[in-house]
């Protein structure tokens, strides 16, 4: 019997890709190679990071001495969200395909529509994600990268890429978990073949206490992060747990078991997370 570690989706341009990732935010650079070469060695096959979160160095250490060919490790990485125009969004993805050192990139996200000072301030930088899309489109063309999509685009953001593009975006990552799930939005990624990755799919560790949670999760025999990652796999989205420790890397791995549509019902109308502890600063979850 596969693992989900063993399983794939596939991308809308035909590539496939690892049912779960390893997630990489907030993982200095100093530390991350180690994470992530443990995340390989526990059977991971993909790595999520971000120019934003400067690990990119790390990552492509931890990939190159991880000992597995570069053709069965996918990597993915976003373009800055403050890169809205063509040359600094090209030179921005040159600097990636250099720092990270893994000779090509398997995905490649812009990280928001608009930058983070202005997120979900109503500047929608429709003619920005545009060209930053221009210099995304043009690295496929060329080989460096393998597939491209955005992250935390509304409908509206995402119609904009529709409209012009030459190549259809693959991924639409997204806060997803357990009380936060934008359903419109994966709807409608569903209607267009655009595959949703789920980011902080246990909510930053924020629902561990949950009674709702504890009990269920209790009854299938699973943690609460497995049951919240768990929950992301039943909803047909890609999730990306982030762990430092080899235990907890493991565990969130360990999601080989069905949530029932009457568990599901409850787990989808659960209340919105507001708080999410130390993170609450940061735009994805304050809205800012």
């Amino acid at each position: 019997m596969m693992t989900i570690l063993e399983e794939n989706y596939t991308l809308n341009n035909g590539v496939k890709i690892p049912k779960l990732g390893f997630g990489t935010w907030l993982i200095d650079d100093d530390k991350v190679g180690v994470a992530v070469q443990t995340a390989l060695a526990c059977g991971y096959r993909y790595v999520d990071t971000a120019q934003a979160y400067e690990n990119e160095h790390g990552v492509g250490e931890g990939v190159r001495a991880s000992g597995f060919k570069r053709e069965d490790v996918f990597v993915s990485t976003k373009v800055r969200a403050e890169h809205k125009d063509y040359q600094s969004a090209k030179d921005s993805i040159e600097a990636s395909l250099k720092t990270l050192d893994i000779d090509y990139i398997d995905l490649l996200l812009i990280h928001a529509p608009e930058p983070w000072v202005h997120f979900h301030e109503g500047d929608h930088c429709f003619e920005g994600n545009l060209e930053a899309w221009r210099a995304m489109e043009e690295a496929v063309k060329v080989g460096n990268v393998r597939g491209i999509g955005v992250s935390n685009f509304e409908d509206v953001d995402l119609d904009n890429i529709l409209q012009h593009c030459e190549i259809k975006p693959a991924v639409n990552q997204l806060l997803t978990h357990v009380g936060n799930t934008r359903f419109d939005l994966l709807d409608t990624a569903k209607k267009n073949n655009i595959l949703v990755e789920a980011y902080s799919p246990i909510a930053h560790g924020e629902m561990a206490g949950n009674p709702t949670l504890t009990e269920m999760a209790e009854r299938y025999g699973v943690s609460v992060p497995q049951l919240m990652i768990r929950y992301c796999l039943e909803l047909g989205t890609l999730p990306l747990p982030k762990a430092s420790s080899e235990a907890h890397i493991k565990a969130n791995a360990e999601v080989d078991f069905s949530i029932s549509a009457e568990d599901m019902q409850t787990l989808r109308d659960m209340p919105r997370v507001k708080d999410y502890g130390e993170a609450s600063d940061f735009p994805v979850f304050s809205g800012r």
